[in-house]
């Protein structure tokens, strides 16, 4: 593996900065070259290589995989479902245009493999809402899903034509405690805890018994590196694989915070993201993914709890 060279699109996002210690762990830090609109002022970004890459930009993205010359690449930028609508166009354009330039140059620069995260956004409000299956009727009602969506046809058209090696997984909820919430629906499962930790309150956007599937962070990564390094022929879908660890409602994970701090209160004001949410599944059935690569989870509801709780006391003690 130490041959490799990985190029993280994204860097600096919630993904993005768990994956960018992640592999460097694995590849060492000379290999893997992060990557972001900007460089953010921090230690562990001048640890590492970290070029600043725009992906609507054609010249620069030539520029830098000419440069470094990658053989993995991640590529995690886009704008999130709740940001893509207030700014559709822009969403289009960036998560859209964005992935064919990266998947252009990639065949021009002799890519091996590509990353590239999905989201149950790709789901509607036609689609089965309980352990939401592979394969199921799929009609999405937001910027954010409709990209996705197109961009799973094209991750399989590309594989199927050009012999790309692209990865996916629907993501869903994500939840860690190492980088700031990136304008998601289910953001509010982060807010949640850093709220209840500064202030003992917090006011939730999402109704109070509004389910949706989650995933903690390290497992996130976990699936996101298990699926690269699989063996091709363990890869059976091209599109996307559903992915999942657990679901939950905002009212059950305000009452597992509360196991840990008695006085934390939880309001509801739902806001526009509400619709959103509603039109995505409650629970996911990620059986190809189990069967197909051997995806397993590690952290349950309450591991996961325990964990940003005790990780988040300890950074914030430390300020």
């Amino acid at each position: 593996m130490s041959k490799e060279k990985v190029l993280i699109i994204g860097s600096c996002g919630q993904v993005g900065t768990e994956l960018s210690e992640s592999l460097r762990n694995i590849y060492g830090n000379f290999n893997v070259i992060s990557s972001d609109l900007k460089k953010p002022q921090s230690d562990f970004w001048n640890q590492a290589p970290f070029e600043t890459l725009n992906v609507l930009d054609k010249k620069n993205i030539s520029e830098i995989f000419s440069k470094h010359k990658p053989s993995i690449v991640f590529h995690l930028a886009a704008l999130l479902s709740a940001t893509a609508e207030k700014n559709p166009k822009q969403g289009w354009e960036l998560n859209m245009n964005g992935l064919f330039n990266i998947f252009d140059a990639s065949i021009d620069f002799g890519v091996k493999r590509i990353f590239w995260p999905s989201s149950i956004a790709v789901f509607g409000p036609t689609t089965p809402k309980i352990n939401t299956p592979q394969k199921c009727i799929i009609e999405p009602n937001t910027v954010y899903g409709i990209t996705k969506l197109t961009g799973e046809r094209y991750c399989e058209y590309y594989f199927n034509r050009y012999g790309l090696d692209v990865r996916s997984l629907r993501y869903p909820g994500l939840i860690g405690y190492k980088s700031d919430p990136g304008g998601g629906t289910t953001d509010y499962a982060v807010e949640i805890f850093h709220e209840a930790l500064k202030n003992k309150r917090y006011t939730c956007f999402l109704k109070p018994d509004t389910n949706l599937p989650m995933l903690y962070m390290p497992d996130a990564v976990k699936a996101t590196l298990d699926i690269t390094h699989a063996a091709s022929e363990k890869i059976k879908i091209r599109s996307s694989y559903n992915l999942s660890g657990f679901s939950f409602s905002p009212s059950i994970l305000a009452q597992k915070i509360k196991n840990h701090i008695p006085d934390f209160e939880i309001s509801y004001n739902p806001d526009q993201r509400q619709a959103i949410a509603e039109s995505w599944p409650g629970s996911i059935d990620d059986f190809d993914a189990r069967q197909d690569w051997g995806w397993q989870n590690d952290y349950d509801l309450d591991g996961m709890v325990k964990d940003m709780i005790e990780n988040l006391t300890a950074r914030y003690s430390s300020m």
